[in-house]
């Protein structure tokens, strides 16, 4: 991995800081068949990468979702100021030589809103927080009945699954609005070094009262963060 491509990709908390309301990207890619890709396309794409660095456009990863699932082989995560910014940088990478044989097989955009019980909260990304090895993403939907409960009644059931959150301080977690962007209301990205950190968080969420009013929250995809050399081993 060249300076100018790790620099762009992991140095995410100062230029993530600075933006008033950051949105971010998840976008997964799958392949369609065999790779063209020569020897310049990983330095093509670090390029890219380089690139966007200066329109304040953030990669924070590129991460090895293949074989977890089998529609699903490279995700993105971007994070920037401006939804159409991010829109240009997927279909940049969409057109890169690296992505030749790749299509897009999930993609969701969210955006930090201030918590209606916890003002203080913001996605990780937004912080002096490194990227983790690992991340699981996924959306999901509230009941229909959520918004209309009691706000009381919310704030206790949210409090409850922050304290069981609470018992993984090595998962960051990266929860924003996704009304109106998309077929979901909440995106959720949790980040760690360790896989099984993941999956024993989301076991342990499992057992409170929110998970009652909860109607959708899939797809899942969750992935290794990798170098631009392994993306392109990963679609060969």
């Amino acid at each position: 991995m060249s300076h100018t491509f790790a620099e762009s990709v992991t140095k995410t908390s100062e230029p993530a800081t600075a933006l008033v309301t950051p949105f971010t990207l998840w976008t997964v890619f799958k392949r369609t068949g065999p790779s063209t890709a020569g020897k310049g396309a990983v330095a093509a794409f670090e390029a890219l990468v380089a690139s966007l660095a200066q329109e304040h456009i953030t990669l924070r990863g590129a991460y090895d979702v293949s074989a977890m699932r089998s529609d699903a082989d490279v995700m993105i995560w971007l994070v920037g100021p401006k939804p159409e910014g991010l829109q240009q940088a997927v279909r940049s990478i969409r057109r890169t030589e690296l992505f030749a044989n790749a299509e897009i097989a999930w993609s969701a955009m969210g955006v930090h809103r201030e918590a209606e019980f916890a003002k203080s909260h913001a996605p990780s990304y937004m912080g002096p927080n490194e990227p983790k090895s690992w991340v699981c993403v996924y959306p999901f939907v509230r009941s229909y009945d959520w918004y209309i409960l009691p706000a009381e009644d919310r704030s206790r059931m949210l409090r409850d699954h922050g304290m069981l959150g609470r018992e993984y301080p090595q998962v960051l977690a990266n929860t924003v609005s996704a009304f109106a962007l998309g077929d979901w209301e909440w995106l959720l990205g949790l980040e760690a070094d360790e896989l099984t950190d993941l999956v024993d968080m989301m076991r342990s969420l499992r057992g409170t009262d929110a998970r009652l009013h909860v109607r959708d929250e899939i797809p899942f995809y969750t992935g290794r963060r990798i170098d631009a050399a392994e993306v392109a081993e990963v679609l060969k």
